[in-house]
C-alpha cells in the first residue's frame, strides 16, 4: 500500500514539475528583425479628422487586447485574435514593404471605441484585469478638464468617475494615473501633489498628499508619470515636469529619494521586473536613465552609444511622450523615437543591441506582450505648417506629410526564426 502511495506521489510530483516546465518566458532574439503582419489606418484617419495621429498603446495585463489613444480624444480597444495570428495575411517568406501598406484596408476593426470629451492625458489598465471576468475588465483615463473615468472594457461604457476640485470648487484634471499593486486605489498626479482615490468609492472623496514641504523641499512641478514597484515593496516612483523623479512609500507617501539627471521633463517611469532598478525618460531627452533604488547616489548608466550609428533614440525635437517597455523576461528594453526606429537595449549592460524600422514617423509607443513573444507600437505626431508670407491665413495644424504616409497605422509581424514572433504597429507613415 505504501509503495502505491509513493508511486502516486511520484507521479504527482512529476506532473507538477512538467506543468511548471510547460511554460517559460519567451527568449527573444533581437538579432532577427520582426516583420509586419497587421496594420490599421482607415479607422483612425476619418473624413471628420484627417489629421488624426496616435499618442500611445498599451497591452492589457491578461494579454487579450491592447488599447490605443489618439489625437481625436478617442480610445480604441483591439482584441488579440490568436486564430488571426496563426494565419497571417502576408507570406512571411516575402514580407510586405512597410511603406506600401498605407493604401491597404485595416487588418480588422477595433472592438470598442470610447470617446472622451477632451485630450487624453493618461490611461492605465486595472492590474488584475481579465477579459473573462467583467468585474475586473476595466481601465481608467484622465482627460483635460474632466474627472478620472473608469471604463468598462467589455461594453465600452463609463462605470464611474473620481473627481478632484480646486479652491473654486471646479473640477481639475489629473496629469497621470496609476492603480496600486493591490488594485484597491487610484493614484492621480497633479501640480505639486497627488490625490489617492479608493477604487470602491467613486466621487469626490480622496486623500491629498503634497509633494512639497513647508521649507520648499521635495518634488516640485506637475506629476507627469508614475509607476509602482512590481515586487510589492510598497514603493512608488513619480516623475515631474521639473526634470526630477522621486520615490515614495505607498502607505504614507513618505519621500525616500529624489533623482536628478534627466535633461527634460519626465514623461515615463518604469521599474525593472525585480523592482531593484528604475528607468526614466524625459521630454526632448534622447537618453533613458537607469537607477538602482538601493543606491540612488547616481544613475547606474545611460543608454550611451555611437551617434554615427543612429542608435540613440531620437526625441530631442518633440514634446511627445516617447514611451518604452521591458520585455517579459526583464532582459531587454524597447523604445521608439522620431526617426521611426525601435531601439532595443540590454538592461544588464546598458548597451544597444539592435533596431528595426517600425514606421516612417515618430514611434511614440512600444509595448511588449505580457507573456507572448509579441509587441505593439504606435506612431505619429502633429505637424505645424507655417503659411507663406503673402498668406494671411492663421497658423494651421496638419497630421500629414506626404499623402497617406503620416496617417498610416500598422502592426509589426511574425519572424521566421527566433526574435519577436509578432509585432503590431499602430502608426503614421
Amino acid at each position: 500500500m505504501m509503495e502505491e502511495e509513493n508511486l502516486h506521489h511520484g507521479l504527482a510530483d512529476e506532473g507538477t514539475e512538467a506543468s511548471r516546465q510547460e511554460y517559460s518566458w519567451p527568449v527573444l532574439n533581437f538579432n532577427v528583425p520582426p516583420q509586419r503582419i497587421y496594420h490599421f489606418h482607415q479607422q483612425f484617419a476619418t473624413p471628420t479628422n484627417p489629421n488624426n495621429f496616435l499618442k500611445g498603446v498599451k497591452w492589457s495585463p491578461d494579454g487579450s487586447s491592447f488599447l490605443t489613444s489618439s489625437d481625436d480624444n478617442t480610445l480604441r480597444l483591439f482584441t488579440l485574435c490568436l486564430i488571426l495570428l496563426s494565419t497571417p495575411r502576408h507570406d512571411m517568406r516575402n514580407p510586405p514593404d512597410p511603406y506600401s501598406v498605407a493604401t491597404e484596408d485595416d487588418s480588422f476593426a477595433a472592438n470598442l471605441v470610447m470617446v472622451e470629451g477632451e485630450s487624453v492625458y493618461d490611461y492605465c489598465w486595472y492590474p488584475y484585469m481579465s477579459a473573462s471576468d467583467p468585474v475586473t475588465n476595466v481601465f481608467a483615463t484622465t482627460t483635460r478638464d474632466h474627472p478620472i473615468h473608469l471604463w468598462d472594457a467589455s461594453l465600452g461604457q463609463l462605470r464611474c468617475t473620481y473627481r478632484a476640485y480646486d479652491a473654486m470648487d471646479e473640477i481639475i484634471a489629473a496629469f497621470s494615473i496609476a492603480f496600486n499593486p493591490a488594485g484597491t486605489k487610484i493614484f492621480a498626479g497633479y501640480n505639486k501633489c497627488i490625490r489617492v482615490f479608493d477604487l470602491h468609492r467613486p466621487g469626490r472623496d480622496f486623500d491629498l498628499h503634497s509633494t512639497v514641504k513647508d521649507n520648499k523641499e521635495g518634488q516640485m512641478g506637475i506629476i507627469s508619470a508614475m509607476a509602482f514597484s512590481p515586487s510589492h515593496m510598497g514603493m512608488l516612483a513619480m516623475g515631474s515636469y521639473n526634470q526630477s523623479t522621486a520615490i515614495y512609500r505607498e502607505d504614507n507617501m513618505e519621500l525616500l529619494y529624489v533623482l536628478h539627471g534627466q535633461e527634460g521633463g519626465i514623461t515615463h517611469v518604469q521599474f525593472a521586473r525585480d523592482g531593484n532598478y528604475l528607468y526614466t525618460g524625459g521630454r526632448k531627452d534622447p537618453y533613458i536613465l537607469c537607477w538602482d533604488v538601493r543606491k540612488t547616489v547616481d544613475c547606474v548608466y545611460k543608454y550611451y552609444s555611437l551617434t554615427t550609428l543612429n542608435v540613440i533614440r531620437s526625441s530631442e525635437n518633440t514634446n511627445q511622450r516617447i514611451l518604452f517597455d521591458i520585455e517579459p523576461s526583464g532582459r531587454h528594453l524597447g523604445t521608439g523615437g522620431q526617426n521611426g526606429l525601435v531601439h532595443i537595449y540590454d538592461l544588464q549592460t546598458g548597451q544597444w543591441v539592435s533596431c528595426f524600422q517600425a514606421a516612417s514617423d515618430t514611434v511614440n509607443g512600444f509595448s511588449f506582450h505580457p507573456f507572448l513573444p509579441l509587441a505593439v507600437s504606435s506612431s505619429g505626431h502633429r505637424r505645424f505648417i507655417i503659411p507663406d508670407d503673402d498668406d494671411n491665413e492663421d497658423l494651421c495644424l496638419s497630421g500629414t506629410s506626404i499623402g497617406l504616409r503620416s496617417r498610416h497605422f500598422s502592426f509589426l509581424s511574425f519572424i521566421l526564426s527566433g526574435g519577436i514572433q509578432a509585432v503590431f504597429t499602430v502608426g503614421l507613415f
